[in-house]
């Protein structure tokens, strides 16, 4: 604005500066984000869920640029629909990852964005993939984001092979609040999708319901 004080304008590419993680326990997955979207130093969006749908019982969790994580989201979300009708049944847990990986590598110089695929199926039960630049990755659990540079201590003492569904669920809440608490590109409130055999579950927590440790 000429003349004047206007507002400045923000164009730093719009990040999800975020925290997000997938878990496998005995019979599903958990996965969490927390909800905040950031430009720079700006606070942009406080609550986005980063927990996308790919299909019925898999889910991705989405960091890097915004608008790249959610594009590459709804073309494998479309992909998978495609797939699951030319072969009559639900895809394959690996089958929506290696579609993530597959855009990834193509397009990496151009997108800037990572994806943590989870979920059931009838094959291999709970499943977590880490897909980054054409990288394929099944993993117990997988961590991302801005605050994940925060707690890869704790997951790496605190996961346990073989949790129960709520036992993984507190697992999930502990590191999401622990991660808002330290980076100041998380917070906001907290997204959890528990998938397993018989249902596909969404959660949203409140700041005040996250769990409380000595330094907060």
């Amino acid at each position: 604005m000429l003349g004047g004080a206007g507002p400045e304008l923000v164009t730093e590419e719009v990040k999800t500066g975020t925290t997000i993680i997938a878990v496998e326990f005995n019979g599903g997955v958990v996965l969490g984000s927390d909800s905040r979207v950031s430009a720079g130093d700006a606070v942009v969006n406080r609550v986005m869920n980063k927990l996308s749908p790919l299909h019925d019982r898999i889910y991705c969790a989405l960091s890097g640029s915004a608008a790249d994580a959610q594009t590459m989201a709804e073309v494998v979300n479309h992909q998978l629909d495609v797939h699951s009708i030319e072969i009559g049944e639900d895809p394959l847990v690996c089958s929506a990852a290696t579609l993530v990986k597959n855009i990834s590598y193509k397009y990496k110089e151009e997108l800037m964005a990572h994806l943590i695929v989870a979920g059931w199926d009838r094959k291999d039960g709970g499943q977590v993939f880490a897909t980054l630049n054409g990288l394929l990755t099944r993993l117990p659990f997988a961590i991302g984001g801005s605050g994940s540079f925060y707690v890869y201590g704790f997951v790496d003492a605190e996961y346990r092979k073989g949790m129960s569904r709520d036992e993984c669920q507190q697992f999930v809440l502990n590191t999401l609040s622990l991660a808002m608490t330290r980076d100041g590109s998380s917070g906001g409130v907290a997204f959890l999708v528990t998938i397993d055999q018989h249902s596909t579950e969404e959660k949203i927590i409140l700041p005040k319901h996250l769990p409380k440790f000595f330094n907060q």
